[in-house]
């Protein structure tokens, strides 16, 4: 009763011993054809990586989350715990970034304070 079971695992394995083992290139277009592939000739810009994220408590407060940005110019503002952020982008590092719809910061991800300014609030001065 033992055999059987052995005697079909050998013969299933002499069955692919015999497998045709020659080599498969795939190719996805025709060679040399990178001159029209414009993904590939594209100057790729990834976009910016948080650098530091902080929890502000506000004067009135409230609670906003501001990720700062690897651009120095941008960050991304979030109001309450499960609001979806915004990305405020400033014209140069260091100036006040904004937003449409009422969103602003003041600050840098090195000081404790910020000047944050979110939809149905004035801008405020927030401790980290």
């Amino acid at each position: 009763m033992t055999r059987t079971p052995l005697l079909l695992t050998l013969a299933a394995a002499a069955a692919l011993a015999g497998c045709n083992k020659q080599s498969h290139t795939i190719v996805a277009g025709p060679p040399g054809d990178n001159e029209t592939n414009t993904a590939a000739n594209a100057n790729i810009q990834l976009p910016p990586s948080i650098l530091a994220t902080k929890l502000y408590r506000c004067a009135d407060n409230s609670i906003v989350t501001v990720d700062y940005l690897s651009d120095n110019k941008s960050a991304n503002v979030r109001s309450g715990k499960d609001t979806a952020s915004t990305q405020v982008t400033a014209p140069q590092p260091g100036q006040p970034m904004t937003a449409a719809g009422g969103y602003s910061v003041e600050g840098s991800k090195d000081s404790s304070t910020a000047k944050i300014g979110v939809p149905g609030h004035p801008a405020q001065t927030c401790n980290a």
